[in-house]
């Protein structure tokens, strides 16, 4: 039997009193602003809510989905991620694909591969971007959130080279049979390649739920705005300015902290109900044993 040395095992310790450290960082946060959320407002003025509601209260989330301006920003961010996502798979994919060949099979492989890679490092500015934008019609539409993201390099590189790394028989096997280029990408390819598609379908996800800056730029109307780029106008103390209704028998009952503490949770928990679901897929060796000798 193998014995653990008293480094290996101050080492264990300290990593993992490091790591439960490192958590605490990152739940901590969440956990006082959900408890915040869900106080009386008074009790957060005051500064007693920690990390456990304080008289507990509806009262902000009732006033935050009574809110137009909220439930707009939610509307059109559902949009975003529906339309975005299924376009970044699309085009991720169908990009992927014929990178993943051989040079021997796709000439001007390597050239295109580079032509992306160029893209990750290189931008062509915040000023010519918009231009671009504007020229092409799209200015305060949600094709402005979308169209520029269309194609995510980091993804293309991810998928091509799990591509890369599939047994070699399974397309020969395929094609052997008959199939098409088209019939093996989408019904074999694409198919096995669930963990990669899973892993960029997060990225997806979260990078457009999560995004505002595009959204401060592109879009001219509030009532266009996602609902990231809404929070960040709540959380500069702009939210006055972008209400239109104001139910101020309500206000008396809440905060203004308490209200920014509701919407950044209900901001925040699509995602956080989206990823464990997701994270089932991060494994690898789903294609073991679809090769028989």
């Amino acid at each position: 039997m193998n014995r653990r040395t008293k480094g290996q095992k101050a080492f264990d310790i300290v990593n993992h009193v490091l790591l439960i450290g490192l958590a605490l960082l990152c739940i901590l946060p969440l956990i006082h602003v959900i408890a915040q959320s869900f106080s009386a407002s008074s009790a957060v003025t005051a500064g007693f809510v920690k990390f456990w509601p304080v008289r507990f209260t509806l009262k902000s989330y009732e006033y935050v989905l009574s809110k137009p301006e909220f439930l707009m920003s939610v509307g059109v961010t559902l949009k975003r991620v529906v339309l975005g996502v299924c376009i970044n798979l699309l085009l991720t994919i169908m990009t992927a694909y014929p990178l993943s060949k051989e040079a021997s099979q796709f000439k001007y492989r390597t050239i295109y591969v580079w032509f992306f890679v160029i893209t990750m490092l290189f931008h062509g500015g915040l000023v010519p971007t918009y231009m671009l934008i504007k020229q092409a019609g799209i200015i305060n539409t949600i094709w402005a959130l979308i169209l520029p993201g269309a194609v995510p390099v980091f993804s293309v590189v991810l998928m091509l080279n799990f591509m890369r790394g599939l047994p070699k028989e399974i397309e020969e096997s395929a094609f052997i049979d008959g199939a098409g280029i088209w019939t093996t990408l989408w019904k074999i390819i694409v198919p096995i390649s669930m963990p990669s598609i899973a892993t960029i379908t997060l990225f997806s996800i979260v990078g457009h739920w999560n995004s505002w800056f595009d959204g401060l730029i592109y879009m001219n109307r509030t009532e266009n705005y996602p609902l990231q780029t809404y929070l960040r106008s709540v959380v500069i103390n702009l939210d006055l300015s972008l209400s239109t209704t104001v139910d101020y028998t309500m206000l008396k009952d809440i905060s203004d902290q308490t209200q920014k503490a509701a919407q950044i949770v209900l901001g925040s928990l699509p995602i956080l109900c989206v990823y464990p679901f997701l994270q089932r897929f991060f494994m690898k060796g789903i294609i073991m044993g679809s090769v028989k000798e």
